[in-house]
């Protein structure tokens, strides 16, 4: 496949390959995450109108969105080739947007972003710089290399939800929980597709942690973090003296356990993509345990 060969593209095309390329579906879960806990956990609940209608939490949550699309377009940036291999039918730089239009388009959601942190606060602005310096550097050197791409991406998930405590200070024990539980399940994801991918990272000289180790020490580790992520969620629960909390961690160790069966039991790359969707699963019902938190 040539993407340097572009065909002629309807608007739609462009419309829908624009929307691939910035993650659209993901965007809106980062923005109702944001809306969600910012309702459910800092409150309070009673306000919620009020809260829907605050136009610095709009503006935050907006600045938080335009600097995770500019993140997803660079990533495509850099992973062309990649892509190629891994998913073709969903490679859209080169394609249906050219590389120079695809880096504008970059450059001014990160501004857009950066400015509308400073909007809010000074110190949401120096957090948002310091997200989009990440975010490059991932994309252009350090998702190739073990370990660290997959710890920057969920470092970086769980500060969509920090980043809410900076303006608005009221439970961010609470908050930090959740933000923690993010940053798990966004790791064991991240790693697992990192075996999906493997074919696809292994021909571009990827430095993965399953191309260095194998799938199988891979797997070894995985099941360290998913024990330390378990660990770390009832103790933290239990130090808020939250029993309620504790109880809803309990019975997110059902489907914990059946990630771990399913990880146990993978093989193909059909197997790793199932993992992953069920690593999605997960991330909801924690989401959805925010209603009794």
């Amino acid at each position: 496949m040539n993407v340097s060969a572009r065909p002629k593209i309807t608007t739609w095309d462009y419309v829908t390959g624009s929307a691939r390329l910035v993650r659209m579906t993901n965007l809106v879960i980062v923005a109702l995450t944001q809306y969600l806990t910012r309702i459910l956990l800092i409150g309070p609940r009673h306000e919620w109108k009020s809260i829907v209608a605050d136009p610095h939490m709009f503006v935050l949550s907006l600045s938080t969105v335009c600097i995770a699309a500019a993140g997803y377009i660079i990533n495509d940036y850099f992973d062309v080739k990649i892509d190629i291999v891994n998913k073709p039918e969903k490679v859209v730089v080169g394609r249906y947007l050219k590389r120079r239009w695809a880096i504008g388009a970059h450059q001014v959601l990160n501004v857009v972003g950066a400015v509308l942190g400073l909007v809010v606060s000074p110190y949401i602005f120096v957090i948002n710089v310091f997200s989009i310096t990440l975010l490059w550097f991932y994309s252009e050197r350090y998702k190739r290399l073990p370990f660290i791409g997959n710890f920057i991406v969920s470092l970086l998930t769980g500060l969509t939800l920090l980043i809410l405590t900076v303006h608005y200070p009221a439970n961010r024990h609470l908050v930090f929980i959740y933000a923690v539980f993010s940053f798990f399940i966004s790791l064991i994801r991240e790693v697992v597709k990192d075996m999906e991918d493997i074919r696809g990272d292994e021909a571009h000289g990827c430095r993965t942690l399953p191309i260095i180790w194998g799938i199988r020490r891979t797997k070894t580790f995985l099941y360290s973090v998913i024990i330390t992520f378990v660990l770390t969620l009832f103790v933290m629960a239990r130090a808020l003296q939250n029993n309620l909390l504790a109880l809803l961690f309990l019975l997110l160790l059902i489907p914990i356990a059946l990630l771990v069966l399913r990880l146990y039991q993978a093989d193909t790359r059909r197997d790793f993509r199932e993992i992953s969707s069920l690593c999605k699963i997960i991330m909801l019902l924690g989401l959805i345990t925010m209603i009794w938190a």
